[in-house]
């Protein structure tokens, strides 16, 4: 079981959503890092799952980038993307499989950039579908469109009538704002809208969406158009025809790659995000404006089956605890409860109702006695926003390393008030936080574990129910 999933040995990337036969079958990009050698090679990994908890893995021996699956007449068809050198150029690519184990490359269908629309370096992450509208087959792909400035980041547009000679085609997406290709793009139909999908590694660093009424747009970009923090990129959407579920990953921290503090801190949170890590999971649904949101998968929610009693200890303020309830009042002060030790696999869990004007309430996790060394998860009503700090920048010495107020931060939907419901799911290091079915925010913990969790308020009134820990 896992919560999380991540590979043995390796490291977890672009997830390709697949779903065949009554089963979920998302593919990924398998990275063995340090630990490659002849018998651990990078390729494409194939998942199989029923419930986005128990996974059974299945090498499919292709070495590639991002794209998609398909199954037509039997047949299923797999588009990736390759990288080559000296020039440097990336190629679209093609195999074929009759049972989803053995894969058989079509070398005469690779094709490239056509350097005219198109940049010759940036030509990846083939998605490929049926319109019905124009009885044909679109490919969506990563691309950059050619322009007087650097920013060119589009979503291409290739057409084909067999799925091995494409058209090369005007950009789907092409707003001209930003510096790098649109990675791993997705595009669905659902309802009357139509959704585009995308990942920037520029600005910003997260995984966006467009809506549009037809093809031809206009792409409307809504108020929240991200769905979790930076910590879930490369995400792509699969369904089974009912429910439509959003697979992205969260990075590890392995590297000190700019040296943000590479003299005076030993741990691993002031490090790089890197390439690659656990998978994330995010059930989607569709607002009545057609916006989206997310919400944890009810499967993963019922894995953590065992309620774990906790112990709650006030250590400032005037709480008034009453089982597993716990409010206070602290118009002009800080006020502090303790709980139990944090098991490596958790989950969290708690209805919130805000009091009073307040400026901060929230949760601290793996949290010293003292309640000044951990990580702090934050809600912040008058800014509205959920925050993400760890105590490194709570020093002197965090203070000169960080140029900005929060770490990580997400803005709440206006439809969260004065009451909400949190969730919050640990499994080792990787921590993601869910606000009132609406709000996701996925990070990392890394140099503290084994220690408390507690909760806070700061200058205002806040009352937790039904606070509970599972294993």
């Amino acid at each position: 079981m896992s919560i999380f999933h991540r590979p043995e040995n390796a490291v977890l990337g672009d997830v390709i959503p697949f779903y065949d036969e009554g089963v979920f079958k998302p593919f990924y990009l398998r990275n063995f890092r340090h630990n490659r050698d002849k018998d651990h090679q990078d390729s494409w990994v194939m998942l199989t799952t029923t419930d986005h908890v128990h996974f059974t893995e299945h090498d499919t021996k292709i070495v590639g980038g991002t794209g998609s699956v398909i199954k037509v007449d039997g047949v299923y068809h797999m588009f990736y993307c390759t990288f080559r050198q000296y020039p440097e150029r990336n190629y679209i690519n093609h195999a074929i499989s009759y049972d989803l184990d053995t894969w058989t490359p079509i070398p005469e269908d690779d094709f490239r950039s056509d350097d005219n629309i198109y940049s010759p370096t940036h030509w990846r992450d083939p998605f490929v579908f049926w319109n019905e509208e124009e009885g044909c087959w679109w490919m969506v792909l990563a691309a950059q469109k050619n322009g007087p400035t650097q920013r060119q980041g589009c979503v291409g547009l290739m057409k084909s009538d067999d799925l091995h000679k494409w058209r090369y085609c005007e950009p789907l997406y092409a707003p001209m704002n930003s510096n790098c290709a649109f990675e791993c793009p997705d595009l669905f139909k659902w309802g009357d809208w139509w959704y585009l999908i995308y990942s920037s590694c520029s600005d910003p660093f997260q995984t966006v969406y467009r809506m549009s009424k037809t093809l031809e747009g206009p792409w409307i970009k809504p108020v929240i158009d991200t769905f979790d923090s930076r910590c879930f990129y490369a995400a792509k959407t699969g369904t089974d025809g009912k429910r439509r579920f959003i697979y992205g990953w969260n990075p590890t921290r392995e590297t000190d790659e700019r040296h943000f503090d590479p003299q005076e801190y030993p741990g691993q949170d002031c490090n790089t995000f890197d390439w690659g890590g656990n998978m994330i999971v995010h059930e989607l649904f569709q607002n009545e404006d057609g916006t989206l949101r997310v919400a944890p998968v009810p499967e993963v929610l019922a894995a953590f089956g065992t309620e774990k009693t906790q112990q709650l200890k006030p250590l400032c303020g005037e709480w008034n605890v009453e089982g597993s309830s716990a409010s206070v009042s602290v118009p002009h002060s800080y006020a502090s409860l303790i709980m139990d030790e944090l098991p490596e696999t958790c989950r969290l869990s708690m209805d919130v109702e805000i009091l009073a004007d307040t400026a901060q309430l929230g949760v601290a996790l793996q949290v010293d006695e003292a309640f000044s060394q951990g990580y702090y998860v934050i809600v912040d009503p008058w800014r509205r926003r959920v925050e993400y700090k760890t105590s490194v920048r709570m020093t002197e010495r965090g203070g000169q390393m960080f140029p900005y107020e929060v770490e990580m931060e997400r803005p709440l939907p206006k439809e969260t008030g004065d009451r909400f419901h949190v969730e919050l799911l640990i499994e080792g290091p990787v921590l993601e936080i869910y606000v009132d079915n609406r709000l996701a925010m996925g990070t990392r913990m890394i140099d503290f574990s084994g220690r408390r969790w507690g909760l806070f308020v700061c200058d205002g009134a806040a009352k937790f129910d039904n606070i509970k820990l599972y294993n």
